[in-house]
């Protein structure tokens, strides 16, 4: 959500909750708009917790606040705030907003009023709604370009995920008390300046390991240009290309446009949308760069598909190998995408045991559900 709408909602969500009785003056409206700039809008209960803090909600206006949060606030499946009268999304479609009735959370709204909001208004998917579903090998040529913005954007927000250790701070921010009394020794005891802290950022601590088979043609471009975009703002981002070699591709990420550098990525990684040879890809990874770029706290995130043409031996060894050192190693794989599918693949199967997530990577919804992977 862009920072103005959330701003629109917000003074909304005030005004629903005077209409209930509760006292939400203007200035605790803009404590909360403020609030929310430091906690994660992915996670409702930081949302909620900050909410009711900030617009100082009290035993007596529990019950309604509650209510009218569960009624004006929802969370994607990727843990992106979204608001819940702006847009409510059944199964297949988008139903129009309606505000609360007299039953729930205010008075009825008049008879032309409601046929102003109901008629004609409706609202579609936008376009880039359609784009986050759509999957990757269904795309055209003319969607390449948003599409990398969306990525671009989606990148960003995993590398400037706020984590939930506070730091001290000269901007805006809780004050930190002790800290002030501390500071406050060197002038006598008083409090001439208010130590404050935030939240820090926390810059994810990746290692991305990307199949570029022919089997994952449909989908590497996109995922490449998710890695290019991520590395450009996680600089603890290293990425590498495997299929029937590995390739450590960091050194090839340059500030230049996402196509050119895929296209010299195309060109200089050998076998290309060739033959894939996971275990031994991996195995090279793991006595190479392992001990070097692993540790207990980095994620180890790999995109592929599975279908492996070499020694599931050797991929089962590197595997076990990688988890034992990292945090947490993600699968991505573009076939989850089909309820259909079943990991039943020989490099798939093999390396499953040693997978702490398995998820999609076909759309840009399913990447979206990386972000809270890493974090968690």
């Amino acid at each position: 959500m862009k920072g103005e709408d959330l701003v629109v909602h917000l003074a909304r969500f005030a005004a629903a909750l005077r209409e209930r009785g509760v006292r939400a003056s203007l200035s605790d409206e803009i404590d909360s708009a403020a609030a929310l700039a430091l906690v994660d809008v992915g996670d409702r209960a930081e949302v909620r917790r900050a909410l009711a803090i900030a617009l100082k909600i009290g035993p007596r206006d529990t019950v309604a606040f509650g209510e009218l949060f569960e009624l004006w606030w929802s969370a994607d499946a990727a843990g992106s705030a979204t608001v819940a009268a702006d847009e409510r999304r059944s199964s297949d479609r988008a139903l129009p907003l309606r505000r609360p009735s007299a039953s729930g959370a205010g008075p009825r709204r008049g008879v032309e009023e409601e046929r102003d909001v109901l008629e004609g208004d409706t609202p579609g998917y936008s376009s880039e709604a359609l784009l986050r579903g759509k999957p990757f090998d269904a795309c055209t040529v003319d969607e390449l370009a948003a599409m990398e913005q969306l990525l671009s954007r989606m990148a960003l927000r995993l590398a400037t995920r706020r984590s939930r250790r506070f730091v001290p701070t000269r901007g805006r921010g809780r004050v930190d008390l002790r800290r002030s009394f501390r500071d406050s020794v060197g002038t006598d005891g008083e409090l001439l300046r208010l130590a404050r802290r935030a939240r820090a950022i926390e810059e994810p601590r990746i290692v991305v390991l990307c199949d570029t088979s022919g089997s994952m043609d449909p989908h590497v471009r996109f995922l490449l240009s998710f890695l290019l975009a991520l590395k450009k703002v996680a600089r603890r981002t290293e990425l590498f290309a495997f299929n029937t070699v590995l390739v450590r591709l960091t050194p090839w990420v340059s500030s230049g446009k996402v196509g050119a550098t895929l296209e010299r990525l195309a060109a200089g990684v050998p076998d290309w949308s060739g033959g894939t040879r996971i275990g031994e890809s991996l195995a090279e990874f793991a006595s190479r760069y392992l001990n070097e770029m692993v540790d207990a706290k980095t994620v180890v995130v790999i995109l592929s598909d599975g279908l492996d043409r070499g020694d599931t031996q050797m991929l089962a060894r590197a595997m076990r190998a990688i988890r034992l050192r990292a945090r947490k190693v993600i699968w991505l794989n573009p076939l989850l995408g089909d309820s259909r599918y079943e990991p039943t693949a020989r490099g798939m199967a093999v390396a499953l045991p040693f997978v702490d997530v398995l998820a999609p990577a076909h759309n840009l919804e399913s990447l979206e559900r990386l972000i809270p992977m890493v974090a968690a």
